[in-house]
């Protein structure tokens, strides 16, 4: 029986409207419920008026921008006032969910072979792929979603 997207995606995701302040994504993915699997979402889809997907915004990406960008220059040797952490601090707090997301989205349809999509989260080195309908986001498959399935119903292990 061939397994899709559809068979393992999650359905039920916080989105994020691109205008909103980045501090509102901050709250959706700390208070982010814990799947089934026992993992706890860590991003959130980003969508536009229309409610078609426009990008993802992650805990990695708030943290890339909450840091100083002088690290991206001096390494790791670096010591940071307090004044200056908070200058930091404040220029992340204005900010949008658009200065801080990852565009464009890779995705995955609906009737997407699960094979198709280990494939593509090893090449890519992806932990989620949004499953998309249209311009739609349905579901959100999760790398460790697609490990339990293929670990209890392919493999048969019992864990």
């Amino acid at each position: 029986m061939k397994r899709t997207a559809r068979d393992v995606m999650v359905t039920e995701f916080n989105t994020i409207q691109y205008t909103e302040p980045i501090t509102e994504a901050v709250r959706l993915i700390y208070h982010a419920d814990i799947r089934e699997t026992g993992y706890k979402t860590i991003s959130v889809m980003v969508t536009n008026h229309f409610g078609d997907l426009v990008g993802v915004v992650s805990m990695f990406d708030i943290l890339y921008h909450l840091r100083p960008p002088i690290l991206n220059y001096l390494g790791d040797n670096i010591h940071l006032g307090e004044q200056e952490l908070e200058s930091y601090g404040k220029r992340f707090k204005e900010m949008t969910v658009e200065e801080v997301m990852n565009s464009p989205v890779k995705y995955v349809s609906p009737d997407t072979d699960i094979m198709g999509i280990v494939d593509r989260m090893v090449k890519d080195k992806c932990r989620r792929l949004p499953v998309v309908e249209g311009s739609k986001v349905i579901g959100i498959v999760y790398l460790s979603e697609i490990f339990l399935h293929l670990c209890t119903n392919w493999l048969d292990i019992d864990l």
